[in-house]
C-alpha cells in the first residue's frame, strides 16, 4: 500500500483550485496493490473546505453516498466554526455589537470552546483561542503576503489571552470587548471526529479521513494490517518523507512551519503564531505530529507541543495515556516520545 502523506500547503490548495488534482491524489490516495486483493474496490472524494484539501476514502463500502454525506456534515461544521464566514455562530461573536458581552453558545461550539481553554490552560497560553485579532492579521492564503506591522501587532496583543472569556450556563462572557476567537488550531479535529461517528454510525469499518494533514484512520485495511501514514520531510515539496507510521484506529496530526508560509528576506513567516507576541513561533522546531485516538486532542496537542518547544512538549506527551508525539527539529533531527519509535515501519 502507498503510503499517506501528511502535508498540508498552499501549493496543494493552488493545485486544487485549479482542478490539477493528478499529483495529490497519487500522493495521498492509499491502495491496494496487487499482493492486497481486496472484496471491494476502495472509493475515494477530494474537496477544498475548510481553508484546505479534504479526501474521504472509504476501503470497506463502494456507497458514494456514505462519503456525499460525510462531506455536507464538514460542510455544516465549516458554516457553523469558520471565522471567515460572515454568517457563522464564531463570525457573529467576533462582530458582535458594542455593548454586548454576553452571548448563548451552541452545544457545538460550547465543547469545541471548552476543549480549547483546557490547551490554552496546560499550555499557559502558548496555545490560545483567543487569538483571533492577531491571526486575522496574517493573510497566509492570499497570493500576495503582506507583513503586518509591529504597530498593528501591538494594537491587537492586549485582547489576547483565554482568561478574557468565561463559559457557563451555555453562554460565553467577553470580559475584553475587542477579544476575537479562532478555532483554526482546534476545529478540523473536531469536524473529523464527528465525520468518523458518521461513518462507524453508517457500519464503515475501515476508512481514512484527512483533513489537509489531520489524518484519522477508522479500524485498519480490510486485511487488518495498519494503515501506513508518511511523515512528510519539512520543506519538501515532493512525496519525500522522514519516516512512515503504521497506525490502526487512530489519529495523525501535524504542525509545521512549512505549512502555510511565506519566507520574506530570508524569514520563514509561518501560521503557528506565539500569542504572546503576535509573531510566529520560533524554537527550533519544524514539525510536531502526534499519535492519538481522538483527532481533536491530536490538534489540540501538535499545537500546544509546538508552543511549549521539544522538552516541555515531550514531557506533555509522555504524562499522557496512549499518546506519541514525534518532534522535528531545525537541524532535521527526529524526537520520540516513549513508545513512538516503535510505530514506525521498519
Amino acid at each position: 500500500m502507498k503510503d499517506t502523506i501528511i502535508k498540508s500547503n498552499k501549493k496543494i490548495s493552488l493545485i486544487l483550485k485549479k482542478k490539477l488534482l493528478v499529483g495529490f491524489l497519487l500522493l495521498s490516495l492509499p491502495f491496494f496493490t496487487s499482493s492486497c486483493k481486496p472484496k471491494i474496490e476502495p472509493i475515494s472524494k477530494t474537496s477544498f473546505m475548510l481553508n484546505t484539501v479534504v479526501q474521504v476514502t472509504l476501503y470497506d463500502s463502494n456507497d458514494p453516498t456514505l462519503i456525499d454525506d460525510v462531506f455536507a456534515l464538514c460542510q455544516e461544521y465549516e458554516n457553523l466554526l469558520s471565522k471567515t464566514i460572515e454568517t457563522s455562530e464564531v463570525s457573529k461573536l467576533n462582530n458582535r455589537k458594542e455593548g454586548e458581552t454576553t452571548h448563548s453558545l451552541s452545544p457545538v461550539l460550547e465543547e469545541i470552546l471548552q476543549k480549547g481553554l483546557y490547551y490554552s490552560q496546560i499550555s499557559h497560553g502558548g496555545f490560545d483561542i483567543t487569538i483571533g485579532g492577531v491571526s486575522n492579521l496574517w493573510d497566509f492564503t492570499s497570493d500576495t503576503f503582506i507583513l503586518p506591522t509591529d504597530t498593528e501587532i501591538k494594537k491587537q496583543l492586549p485582547s489576547v489571552g483565554y482568561e478574557k472569556i468565561k463559559i457557563e450556563n451555555h453562554e460565553i462572557t467577553f470580559l475584553d470587548p475587542n477579544t476575537k476567537i479562532d478555532l483554526g488550531a482546534i476545529a478540523k479535529g473536531y469536524i473529523a471526529d464527528k465525520m468518523k461517528e458518521e461513518l462507524l454510525s453508517k457500519g464503515v469499518k475501515s476508512a481514512i479521513i484527512n483533513l489537509g494533514g489531520n489524518v484519522l484512520c477508522i479500524g485498519s485495511k480490510p486485511d487488518g494490517t495498519p494503515f501506513n501514514i508518511g511523515l512528510a520531510k519539512p520543506f519538501e515539496d515532493r512525496s519525500e518523507t522522514v519516516g512512515t507510521l503504521q497506525i490502526s484506529d487512530a489519529t495523525v496530526v501535524s504542525s509545521g512551519v512549512y505549512e502555510r508560509n511565506h519566507f520574506v528576506d530570508g524569514v520563514n513567516y509561518h501560521h503557528l503564531l506565539d500569542p504572546k507576541s503576535g509573531y510566529p513561533i520560533r524554537n527550533q522546531l519544524t514539525a510536531v505530529t502526534i499519535i492519538t485516538k481522538n483527532s481533536i486532542d491530536g490538534d489540540g496537542l501538535s499545537t500546544t507541543c509546538f508552543s511549549l518547544g521539544l522538552e516541555e512538549g515531550m514531557n506533555l506527551i509522555n504524562s499522557l495515556d496512549d499518546t506519541y508525539g514525534v518532534f522535528i527539529t531545525d537541524d532535521g533531527q527526529l524526537h520520540y516520545s516513549e513508545g513512538a519509535e516503535a510505530l514506525l515501519s521498519q
